[in-house]
């Protein structure tokens, strides 16, 4: 990642061979759910998160899209810190190439009650159950060790 922060148009689409994106790892208020999307394209469940279009402030990125692809709109950061990031292949698509995602993650909370309105990125977009996601997202290695590091911040957050 640091190596990549050293090429100028990093933080744009147009860098095909990488670039960084930001997620939103939303939890609920017991820290017992994660808001998810069924992503339209990859036709996979995964964080809420996309492209920072030339936006160097990932922070920002990921409130934009965890808005844009929820409808939530009092979703907040539990702290502004980077809570994981990740590097995954996403595959070639029409004119673009397959490339790698450069994704940071930042934490945030909301009120799982709160009306969701899902955008035409998703194909649905949920409060799931931490111990049903496994099962949902095949396993997926990166979120495994997002839901890892939101039981910890349970257990820290109530301590």
């Amino acid at each position: 990642m640091l190596k990549l922060l050293l090429e100028p148009d990093c933080f744009k689409r147009s860098s095909l061979h990488a670039h960084f994106t930001a997620s939103a790892w939303v939890l609920n208020h017991k820290f017992d759910k994660a808001l998810l999307t069924h992503h339209a394209k990859l036709s996979r469940w995964l964080q809420l998160g996309g492209h920072a279009d030339g936006e160097e402030d990932l922070r920002i990125v990921a409130q934009k899209e965890l808005n844009e692809e929820s409808g939530l709109s009092n979703a907040s950061f539990i702290h502004e810190e980077i809570f994981d990031i990740d590097i995954h292949t996403i595959p070639a698509r029409r004119n673009v190439p397959e490339h790698e995602h450069y994704d940071v993650r930042f934490l945030f909370i909301a009120d799982q009650f709160e009306q969701l309105n899902k955008n035409h990125e998703s194909k649905e977009v949920a409060w799931v159950s931490l111990d049903l996601i496994p099962g949902l997202c095949n396993q997926n290695d990166s979120i495994l060790r997002m839901i890892k590091k939101s039981e910890s911040m349970k257990i820290k957050m109530s301590s």
